[in-house]
């Protein structure tokens, strides 16, 4: 079986910048087992499948350690190379996904739009398996699918130096966010998820599903940010639909 894999880098305007995902285009599924060795032989944050179905198309994405259930790179990814070498004339993709039905659609100057599910998150207690993984106590904790941990500032966020070791005992979550209100952009984040076999992922779009809900409530607008507080990051430009996505 002879499987196609592009290469892509996601939420980035420059070559090497962003957050690179595999995208592999299968004619039906394999076994589990089979996408899971794909993905950690590729070694990237995530490898995506996607499938033709009668509706649009089906879409799993693997780290190279488990399946997860959602992420925003590989989507955005995937759609790329349906818009460029399989569909070129479409506008709109669908997805259905282990999270529901997720869009991207074209946009003007060449931008992809992906319309996702928005993941409130609320208050958690700070613990200290938290503070010992992240190696500064925070401000605040909150918690949705990801431990969300928040700073005093931008400074506190760059300055991070996780202990991976200790994750181990943040199993009950994903991933942890960190994040501060930012110097110049609204807000900047990174995110660890070692457990998943991702150490830190340069630019993550699922954590925007948190994050997102979460400072346009506290700045009372819709915040736009770095894709994350790394140099290789590309602004986000977002939005909250009437239906609570995003």
């Amino acid at each position: 079986m002879k499987i196609p894999i592009y290469q892509v880098d996601a939420f980035t305007d420059s070559l090497f910048g962003g957050n690179p995902a595999a995208v592999c285009i299968l004619e039906s599924w394999p076994a589990d087992e089979l996408l899971q060795k794909i993905a950690a032989e590729n070694n990237l944050a995530e490898t995506a499948y996607i499938v033709t179905t009668e509706n649009g198309y089906d879409l799993r994405w693997f780290t190279p350690a488990v399946e997860i259930d959602l992420c925003g790179h590989a989507t955005l990814a995937a759609a790329y190379i349906i818009f460029r070498f399989i569909e070129p004339a479409l506008q709109t993709v669908s997805f259905s996904t282990k999270s529901g039905t997720l869009t991207v659609n074209r946009e003007a100057e060449d931008r992809l739009s992906l319309d996702f599910p928005a993941r409130k998150p609320t208050p958690a207690e700070i613990t200290d398996a938290a503070i010992k993984a992240m190696g500064k106590a925070p401000a605040e904790a909150w918690q949705s699918r990801d431990l969300m941990l928040v700073y005093e500032n931008e400074a506190d966020i760059l300055a991070l130096e996780p202990d991976m070791l200790a994750f181990k005992e943040l199993n009950s979550h994903f991933a942890v966010i960190a994040t501060a209100k930012g110097d110049e952009a609204d807000f900047v984040s990174r995110f660890f998820a070692p457990l998943a076999g991702i150490p830190e992922d340069p630019v993550t779009g699922s954590a925007h599903c948190t994050l997102i809900p979460f400072w346009a409530e506290r700045l009372e607008k819709i915040p736009c940010s770095p894709a994350s507080s790394l140099p290789a990051a590309a602004p986000f430009i977002a939005s909250i639909r009437e239906n609570g996505s995003l």
